[in-house]
């Protein structure tokens, strides 16, 4: 009998090493699953066991700069061309060529440039909550409501002040964005928990921090993508979701209003829908 339990290992991709959470069949179809802010790998928790039951190989990294994977320091070492290096990196050390891609929030950053920049190595790639990066700062420009719902990446580029702020009281202000942003009961105390140590360790809240510094670097993306995607209604307001279907030539696209996996009321969900899309068509 094929175990579906969760299997945990460092994985050493390329200059990095990498905690990685595996489950399902090792021969199964590879879909990598990529986390948000400040998410690391528990935010897929409720999709990881559905996908490893229908017979994919599940792999969950926990991004650089996030929970016990490495921190490298400086701004620079987390520019998206070192974050997308990272992925594939990763498939490379487990002896993957194609596979599935999923990013939720920063994580569907990331795999916009990986749709853009490597298709080759991907089956499918589904996005979640996640605008196309170029759409994105075009609208953050032109939209003072966007731009005032955004203003916290602004926030994040001070150095030392958000440390202090979001570290505070063990991180008390994380703990409640994660619970307001999400639908009531979602996290179960012992799940705080879990976040909070991940966020209490050494270097790790500058780390995360440094993917919105990195932005002042990021390169250009304006390749054409085909991608099922979401976008939700909490952070980036929905009138760009034309501008984003404009980008990248979609078979279909589903909205959902929310910004967490977890805030979803049938988590579910978001898994019949992704299946859907990596599932091969006849």
């Amino acid at each position: 009998m094929i175990s579906l339990a969760p299997e945990h290992q460092f994985v050493n991709a390329g200059s990095i090493r990498l905690h990685v959470v595996q489950a399902g069949p090792a021969l199964g179809k590879p879909v990598m699953l990529l986390h948000g802010f400040p998410d690391f790998w528990i935010g897929w928790r409720r999709q990881i066991g559905t996908l490893a039951s229908a017979g994919y190989r599940v792999i969950v990294p926990d991004q650089r700069g996030y929970n016990t994977s490495d921190k490298p320091e400086g701004i620079r070492e987390y520019t998206l061309p070192k974050l997308l290096g990272d992925v594939f990196a990763l498939a490379d050390a487990l002896g993957i060529g194609r596979f599935h891609l999923a990013g939720h929030d920063w994580g569907g950053i990331v795999a916009w440039a990986a749709g853009a920049k490597l298709p080759h190595r991907l089956d499918k790639l589904v996005i979640l909550n996640a605008p196309h990066p170029e759409v994105l700062f075009t609208h953050v420009l032109r939209s003072p409501t966007q731009f005032l719902r955004s203003s916290y990446a602004v926030f994040f580029q001070s150095p030392l002040l958000p440390e202090a702020v979001l570290g505070a009281r063990r991180s008390a202000l994380l703990a409640r964005a994660l619970r307001t942003s999400s639908r009531e009961g979602a996290f179960e105390e012992e799940e705080i928990a879990e976040y909070r140590q991940a966020w209490e360790r050494p270097g790790a809240l500058t780390s995360m921090l440094n993917w919105y510094r990195a932005l002042r670097f990021r390169p250009s993306l304006k390749e054409r993508i085909t991608f099922f995607g979401w976008e939700g209604g909490a952070v980036l307001r929905l009138g760009t979701v034309d501008t984003c279907a404009r980008l990248a030539d979609r078979k279909r696209r589903r909205a959902l209003t929310s910004w967490r996996l977890a805030s979803l009321p049938k988590p579910q969900i978001v898994i019949s829908l992704a299946m859907q899309s990596i599932q091969p068509s006849f």
